[in-house]
């Protein structure tokens, strides 16, 4: 399997940043990490192990970056509004630096969005807001509302709320999502939901699949048995669903 190390200076994030290719052909993956994870997460889990036949037969072209879960989100002794600050550039360096760079190398069409647990929330969020860039979203056992407290899981922002917490924030933005070619746009994507029946984020799941269905937004929401917010399961989700 073809394996690539690409690295650069981000001058919308003012640092170096580091990403992981996988593959020479197909279809292209935008592959988000965990909260503890980095660029090369997902080969350390070995899902990039078990999407192994579709890369090497060219039919997926994996691009693992940096989450900057620690800079972002997880920055907690930065302001909330600098650390949502800090992930709106984030995804800057995401659309006008990684996907330029996925489009010069791979000409195909298709690009998927894919991410695990914190991983899973800022794929969303992209393809929720840009989503005339992609074509499909793959979201594993995802929380799709930082604000939340579920279980020892706190708001992230602790109690800090303004416009860019909700129009970065899947479940507050699209149930007053009015805009006509956003809402056609979603309508033509693959969108994959997982999550396990044991694991914290069910219930915001749900809620988020009953948003997208009022919205006329087709989607596919699979419960996996007991708590599958793990490697493991994750594993055989990538070779199912990706």
């Amino acid at each position: 399997m073809n394996r690539e190390y690409l690295r650069w200076y981000s001058p919308r994030l003012n640092r170096e940043m580091e990403l992981l290719v996988f593959g020479h052909a197909g279809a292209k993956v935008l592959m988000f990490p965990t909260r503890d994870g980095r660029f090369f997460e997902y080969e350390e889990l070995g899902l990039i192990a078990s999407l192994a036949d579709k890369v090497e037969a060219g039919h997926l072209q994996l691009y693992c970056v940096e989450g900057l879960a620690r800079e972002t989100f997880y920055g907690f002794e930065w302001h909330p509004a600098e650390r949502i600050q800090r992930h709106a550039a984030f995804e800057d360096y995401i659309l006008h630096e990684v996907l330029p760079l996925m489009a010069a190398r791979n000409p195909h069409d298709c690009t998927i969005v894919h991410g695990c647990s914190l991983g899973a929330f800022q794929a969303a969020s992209l393809v929720f807001r840009h989503p005339h860039l992609f074509r499909k979203l793959v979201a594993f056992s995802g929380r799709y509302d930082l604000t939340l407290k579920v279980e020892s899981f706190g708001d992230l922002f602790d109690g800090y709320y303004d416009d860019m917490v909700y129009f970065h924030t899947p479940s507050h933005f699209l149930p007053g999502l009015g805009c006509g070619w956003q809402l056609e746009r979603l309508r033509e994507m693959d969108i994959v939901l997982t999550i396990g029946e044991g694991d914290p984020f069910l219930d915001n799941n749900r809620h988020l699949s009953r948003i997208l269905g009022e919205k006329g937004v087709g989607h596919r929401m699979h419960v996996w048995d007991g708590r599958a917010h793990r490697a493991g399961a994750w594993r055989k989700m990538a070779a199912l669903y990706i």
